[in-house]
């Protein structure tokens, strides 16, 4: 008998060396720098598939075309619905959209790209890299519950906060290439784009601006965290529920489907929802990074003073111009971003 325990114990501790804890531990090995890679792919597959729409929301987040869209108004626009400013919003938002391909080349329509990937494929990873592990480390800290909307709010605002601080200089690159064009003088000459490329911009913000020029708009960007946090702990909260529904009713590869459907729908209602509440933000961000002249000064010198003036220029409407093109664009964003981002932290995070 004694020789029967002796073998069943060997067999115990032979089954358990051959199958120990390794999935796990791969799984908590890999879980930091999953989160750069996936985040990283979701932000290149972003950017490169909405980089038209970037250029435009930026255009009209500045004071690019406020001539022009003054051009348009009317008292009778003043007097229509509500109904129709809208669909006159949308129209005109499209018209800038095919002037820009008509005046400047289908290549306009990708000015700053080059910024906007070097910007957006470290932005995410950055930021993906910092909410994943937040999420992991602030229930140990604190003591707080993994699937709590305060871990996910919290970790995100930690992200945005991070995040914006470690791109902003590429972000105010991208935003003056694309809003860098050649102009007419007042001889009938034509004065060249004031920009040959990312470096030269560089240069000539530290040269005329100081170091200090490179972080514009860093207060407005601040002030995105909270949209950041919106948008991730309403996912976060939507995609917790999906994941008990699923589990209380037993994982098919057709819920698995259904799953990533429901969250691709998540990652963009959620992202509609943060936009609508914090987008002030994005206008003043770019006002700030666009740093415009007036009297021989800048025009802008702070957030609250940027706020400020715009509402007394162009009233409240200004604060969410460029709406249209941000959402268009930043709806399937999100869901871009979110579904590459987790379907590549799957793949990356699968036992060995």
């Amino acid at each position: 008998m004694q020789a029967l325990r002796n073998e069943s114990k060997d067999a115990a501790l032979n089954a358990a060396s051959e199958h120990p804890i390794a999935p796990p531990q791969v799984q908590q090995t890999n879980s930091s720098w999953t989160h750069l890679v996936a985040g990283a792919a979701g932000g290149m597959a972003t950017a490169l598939l909405t980089s038209p729409l970037d250029v435009l929301r930026t255009r009209l987040q500045s004071d690019y075309y406020r001539s022009h869209l003054k051009s348009h108004a009317s008292a009778q626009h003043m007097r229509s619905s509500l109904a129709r400013s809208f669909v006159l919003h949308f129209s005109e938002t499209f018209e800038i959209l095919f002037s820009i391909h008509r005046t400047e080349g289908w290549r306009s329509l990708f000015r700053g790209l080059g910024p906007s990937l070097t910007g957006v494929v470290p932005a995410t990873a950055i930021k993906f890299y910092a909410y994943g592990n937040c999420k992991r480390l602030y229930p140990e800290v604190f003591g707080l519950d993994k699937d709590a909307t305060s871990t996910h709010a919290l970790a995100a605002a930690t992200a945005g906060a991070v995040t914006g601080t470690a791109t902003n200089p590429i972000w105010l690159v991208k935003t003056r290439l694309q809003l860098d064009k050649s102009h007419r003088n007042n001889d009938g000459s034509m004065r060249p784009p004031q920009y040959r490329n990312s470096f030269d911009c560089v240069k000539q913000v530290i040269k005329q601006e100081g170091v200090k020029g490179l972080y514009k708009g860093l207060m407005a960007s601040y002030l995105g965290v909270i949209e950041t946090t919106l948008h991730l702990a309403s996912y976060e909260r939507i995609k917790v529920m999906v994941a008990r529904h699923y589990e209380r009713q037993g994982k098919t590869q057709s819920s698995e489907v259904a799953q990533g459907l429901i969250l691709s729908g998540a990652a963009g209602i959620s992202k509609l929802i943060a936009v609508l509440i914090a987008y002030p933000h994005e206008v003043l961000r770019t006002r700030l990074r666009q740093a415009p002249m007036a009297n021989g000064r800048q025009k802008y010198t702070g957030v609250v003073q940027c706020l400020r003036l715009m509402v007394k220029e162009e009233g409240f409407v200004a604060l969410y111009g460029g709406l249209t093109a941000h959402m268009i664009r930043t709806v399937p964003s999100a869901a871009i971003t979110l579904g590459t981002y987790e379907l590549v932290l799957k793949l990356l995070s699968r036992p060995s």
